[in-house]
């Protein structure tokens, strides 16, 4: 298979217009065609559907548009890997840090560490929810991950346990007077704010519940933190969060917090990456410098990795 065929495809498939594709590839379009036509031939399927508004990828296409993205990306990734042989590390590396989290935590130091250790590596810093960056970084797209979950094996993923964090309730003091803490079952009598059934702590929160014969009573299902904090400080109702973020909404606002017992749930914090895409050296040495700072946080699982400036 030629690799700038697949180049060329990729691109196509990326802008769904093959005149627009020879324009920004400075190829003729006859010839550009000619190339597609070669590829569809090399590989014995129909790769494009050509339409009235462009191309679209047929079912094999999308498949081969997936794999020529890791290809084109482990390529490039030895070249610039050749070409930072015995000088200082440089290049790109993204890092997924799921919001409401511990991990979220970790950007600013992440960021001086990285600008201590390896000045010319540029990191990219991405602030989404964990199924999306999974997501990522199982297309290649992104090269590491912070985020709950990992318990459950996911193809083409690997996870390593970073720390684990207890679940509470978060209120506001128009609820009353904070309880120390909350046993599970009582939630099924409260008005909550909670992510969505896919998202990993509501997953826990339901199979908490589930186990005792209770639902949580959900009033609106909300993923972002500035949200939540709002809800909380107009005492709408109250919601259930990690521990380093439910103490960080109660610092903006007028509310308390309380751990669930009865079962206690622990959200796990896991590091996310390919299980079978290699890491750039760059992405290399930030990974071992997340796994440091993370040894810095209570509830880590591991060991003694102390960032030493």
């Amino acid at each position: 298979m030629n690799f700038r065929r697949l180049q060329y495809f990729v691109k196509i498939v990326d802008i769904g217009s093959l005149t627009q594709a020879a324009d920004v590839l400075h190829v003729a379009q006859p010839a550009l065609s000619q190339q597609l036509a070669t590829l569809e031939s090399e590989v014995r399927q129909q790769l494009l559907l050509r339409t009235k508004r462009g191309v679209t990828p047929t079912e094999a296409g999308k498949v081969l548009y997936r794999h020529a993205q890791l290809i084109l990306r482990q390529c490039a990734q030895a070249q610039a890997d050749m070409n930072a042989a015995g000088r200082a590390l440089s290049g790109s590396v993204s890092v997924g840090l799921a919001p409401g989290t511990a991990a979220a935590g970790l950007a600013l130091p992440l960021l001086r560490a990285v600008r201590i250790r390896h000045p010319d590596v540029v990191l990219y810093l991405n602030e989404t929810y964990g199924m999306t960056l999974s997501e990522l970084v199982m297309s290649g797209r992104m090269d590491l991950a912070v985020l709950y979950g990992g318990r459950t094996p996911v193809h083409g993923l690997s996870f390593q346990a970073l720390l684990s964090e207890p679940l509470y309730l978060v209120g506001p003091d128009s609820l009353g007077p904070a309880p120390g803490v909350t046993p599970v079952r009582l939630i099924a009598d409260m008005d909550l704010y909670l992510p969505r059934p896919y998202n990993v702590v509501r997953k826990m929160v339901d199979d908490a519940c589930a186990g005792l014969g209770v639902a949580p009573r959900v009033l609106a299902e909300i993923e972002s933190a500035s949200t939540l904090k709002s809800v909380i400080a107009e005492g709408l109702g109250a919601t259930i969060l990690p521990e380093s973020m439910a103490r960080e909404v109660a610092a903006t606002c007028p509310a308390w917090i309380s751990r669930l017992v009865e079962p206690e749930i622990q959200a796990p914090l896991a590091l996310c990456q390919s299980d079978h895409l290699p890491l750039s050296e760059p992405a290399q040495a930030v990974r071992d410098i997340l796994l440091e700072l993370v040894g810095d946080l209570p509830g880590n699982v591991l060991g003694d990795h102390a960032y030493k400036p």
